[in-house]
């Protein structure tokens, strides 16, 4: 049997010689944004954290596996059609190989499995202004990396019912 956790070699390469590694979820390609902008999205950000110097580890499942820095082609997979994979699905995902995009929760597992300290997203989910910091979800909480994203989730009262 394979190992679950595949690392690209550019993320590996990156790892081993202490170059800058940010990883980044899916779950914006997958369910968060509408075609185009979900694959543009994606590249964009890959192509940001490039520009400063880092290597982005975009992660996703993918082939029976937790695959940790996707080549465009990947991207494009998740961007066409992929299930909503958080920490506690990805047994299942890779055991069903299914094309996964990953939740904050499932990123940051597997961002720790690789030895990857930062994490960057567009949102968090269940962080919310005039909520206390302690709200947020255990997942980040207790996550050995430091995360940031670009503005917490906002709920309408729609979806609040």
């Amino acid at each position: 049997m394979s190992e679950p956790l595949q690392i690209s070699e550019e993320v590996a390469d990156a790892l081993a010689t202490g170059r800058p590694v940010v990883a980044l979820e899916t779950s914006i390609v997958g369910q968060g944004l509408p075609p185009p902008h979900n694959l543009r999205a994606a590249l964009e950000s890959e192509a940001a954290i490039r520009h400063e110097g880092g290597v982005p580890a975009t992660v996703a499942v993918l082939d029976g596996r937790l695959r940790v820095g996707l080549s465009d082609a990947d991207l494009e997979r998740i961007a066409a059609g992929a299930v909503k994979v958080s920490s506690r699905d990805l047994g299942a995902a890779i055991a069903k190989c299914e094309v996964g995009a990953t939740t904050v929760a499932a990123t940051m597992r597997a961002a720790a499995m690789a030895g990857i300290r930062f994490f960057a997203t567009g949102g968090i989910g269940g962080v919310h202004r005039g909520h206390p910091e302690d709200s947020r979800p255990t997942s980040a909480s207790s996550a050995p990396h430091r995360s940031r994203c670009s503005a917490p989730a906002r709920r309408s009262s729609s979806t609040c019912r």
